[in-house]
């Protein structure tokens, strides 16, 4: 069973920026696709970022492309979302993801592709 352990939220004013972290306790084999989701009060969780860690293609959601990164290293087991330019709309608790090696192209954005999740940490944007 793999944890994750995410870290990095918090408070941050509009126009700021943060950085998630989410330390895996096995480091990854095969083809691992690993994500960050969030979820706001009220709303469904919701894709963000994506991050294939053989290929290091990346992929995002249209609400944090250009304004959001993710990157990974492999050697400390840990992923990364870096966040610029925050705004209110970011407010969530954002979930860090792994799968099990087999998310084919078409899956990577769905939450049901990733089989294993941290604890989720919060971020809160203020106007």
């Amino acid at each position: 069973q793999v944890q994750l352990v995410e870290s990095g939220g918090g408070p941050v004013q509009a126009g700021g920026s943060l950085r998630l972290s989410c330390t895996a306790s096995e480091r990854p084999s095969g083809r691992i696709t690993m994500g960050w989701f969030r979820q706001a009060p009220g709303k469904e969780r919701e894709f963000v970022a994506a991050l294939r860690l053989n290929s290091r293609h990346s992929y995002y959601s249209d609400s944090v492309k250009g304004r959001f990164t993710i990157s990974g290293d492999n050697a400390k087991n840990t992923l990364y979302l870096q966040m610029d330019n925050l705004t209110p709309e970011d407010t969530a608790v954002y979930y860090c993801a792994r799968d099990g090696g087999r998310t084919i192209l078409a899956q990577v954005r769905s939450a049901t592709a990733y089989d294993y999740w941290g604890q989720g940490t919060q971020v809160t944007v203020s106007s």
